[in-house]
This record gives structure tokens, sequence and C-alpha cells, in this order.
């Protein structure tokens, strides 16, 4: 399965945020999935299952408990992937940063000349 098709899935997404914040049990996993998601209990693990044998997410054993956490590696290679399409949006928040300063000056000015006014009126 292909990288986008893994994190195509709402579910699996919202999975992959939860283990960013660190180890967790798949009991708590689906807990979270099944409030949010209303999926039944099999789907969420049908989820975990698709994500650890893709590489995105990894699982241990700690008695009965199964712990998953995120792997970095195949997100690595989707960042890389997007790499080339970053310039689109960099210029295009340059831009964005540019205005605002714009924006900020000119409101500084305007202030500062109304305050200029207000003590010589």
């Amino acid at each position: 399965m292909h990288a986008f098709d893994v994190l195509g899935d709402p579910v699996r997404r919202r999975i992959l945020e939860l283990l960013a914040g660190g180890e967790r049990s798949s009991g708590e996993v689906t807990a979270v999935i099944q409030q949010e998601f209303g999926i039944s209990q099999p789907a969420v693990s049908q989820h975990l299952r698709v994500l650890r044998d893709n590489g995105f997410a990894s699982v241990r054993a700690e008695g009965t408990r199964r712990l998953y956490a995120v792997e970095a590696g195949p997100l690595r290679e989707v960042d890389l992937w997007l790499e080339r399409f970053r310039g689109f949006w960099d210029q295009r928040l340059d831009a964005l940063a540019t205005e605002l300063a714009r924006g900020g000056r000119e409101r500084r000015q305007t202030t500062e000349k109304k305050e200029t006014s207000d003590e010589h009126g």
C-alpha cells in the first residue's frame, strides 16, 4: 500500500496523531477512535494493523497489553516527497508575511497620526 493510501484515511491519520503524543495501548487508541468515529473495536484493530504492516506504527507486548508507537521512516519519505512542493507555499507565505508587515506599519502610522492630531487638536 502506498503511503498516501495509508494516510488518506482519516481514522488512520487520527491514530497517528494520538501516537505522536507517545506510546499508547491498543485499548486507549480504541476508546478514543470509537468515541470520535463510532467504529467497532475490530475496525480500529484493522486500522492499527494497516499502520503496522506499512511501517507507520510499531507494536510491542507488555504483559497482556499491546503498546503502539509511531515509526518515523515512512513519514520521512512523505516529507521528502512533499519537499519539492514547499516552494509553492513558501513563496506565498513570504508574500503573506510581507503584506502583514505592511499592514502593521500602516496601522501604526495611522495610530501615530491620530495621537498626534489629538494632542494638538
